[in-house]
């Protein structure tokens, strides 16, 4: 018999600060649980050029109001879609860390592009965003148009930068092994530990608003883990094929990284010299923001990612 997953409860979500998005769902397949149901925001849905905002762990679409409301103001034939991954936000929550896996993750977002068939996808992808993002851009490279990176990272066990002990990094190391022996965690506390930003307490309240309890949070807790740092690790090979892809494709690739995140800060430079797409690009630095640039600088990444399409030729429809 296949399992339910838990439902976050729609009055949670009650009075969000600045989030008057329209709701939407879908449903995506795991092969132990009934549908298992995918919340997104889709604003210009009629639009061709797709900007498709992934976030990471432990955010959700809530993260990107900011940057969506920016790019709502600018007058641009854009499509916006924001989705929740699964154990996030208004989506879904599987019952045990187990459940989560890196195919999973890849799996929905390849399930709910396909669904809503969208094309001609720019991608922004940040924190987690990033692998499982990069991942589906290289399986499905005809739907997408062009990568926006912030604060993100695509590990394959790869060899160190000069000077750089313990990679991926001490914070990535420390965070994994503290999410791996925690049984909760404050959402909140998190967020506003990788944010430059003086979050207010509604704010805090809407990060916590998926998660009634610490059997919700499983995808949170287990998601850190699934970052590839051994050999032996799910992941590694996929990501070397994404790499594969990353160095030989034409694909245009912009970073935006922050200037105050030393969790991602080497990956920058790693992308801007590997990825093929990077060359010739104008890249980005955005000032005064830490890991969640969204929140500190939500409407410079907006401003980033619109002059972007500005600039950008047309063969991106």
């Amino acid at each position: 018999m296949k399992k339910i997953a838990l439902r976050t409860d729609e009055s949670r979500f009650a009075n969000l600060p600045d989030y008057p998005f329209a709701t939407n769902y879908l449903y995506v397949n795991h092969p132990d649980y009934e549908p298992v149901r995918m919340h997104f925001l889709d604003e210009r849905h009629q639009e061709k050029i797709t900007v498709l905002l992934l976030h990471g762990c432990p955010s959700w679409s809530f993260l990107y109001r900011k940057v969506i409301s920016t790019l709502l103001k600018i007058e641009n034939s854009v499509r916006i879609v924001a989705p929740d991954f699964i154990g996030c936000g208004k989506s879904d929550k599987l019952l045990a860390r187990a459940d989560y896996t890196y195919d999973f993750y890849v799996a929905t977002l390849k399930q709910f592009i396909q669904q809503l068939d969208l094309k001609h996808i720019i991608l922004v992808c940040q924190d987690w965003g990033g692998p499982i993002g990069l991942r589906v851009c290289s399986e499905m490279p005809e739907r997408f148009a062009a990568v926006i990176a912030s604060n993100t990272l695509l590990p394959n066990c790869e060899p160190a930068p000069k000077g750089v002990e313990n990679w991926p990094g001490d914070i990535i190391n420390q965070w994994m092994h503290y999410t791996q022996n925690a049984s909760d965690i404050s959402i909140s506390q998190v967020m506003q530990g990788v944010t430059k930003t003086k979050l207010p307490a509604d704010i805090l309240a809407a990060y916590d608003a998926p998660f009634p309890d610490a059997r919700y949070k499983q995808g949170m807790l287990g998601w850190p883990s699934l970052i590839p740092v051994t050999e032996q690790s799910a992941g590694v090979i996929e990501n070397r094929k994404v790499w594969e892809f990353l160095e030989t494709s034409n694909m245009p690739f912009v970073t935006a990284f922050s200037d105050s995140d030393p969790s991602t800060a080497h990956w920058e430079a790693i992308f801007q010299q590997r990825v093929r797409g990077a060359k010739n690009q104008t890249h980005h630095k955005i000032k005064d923001a830490a890991h969640m640039v969204q929140e500190d600088k939500g409407e410079e990444l907006a401003a980033i990612i619109n002059n972007f399409l500005g600039a950008s030729p047309r063969y991106l429809v």
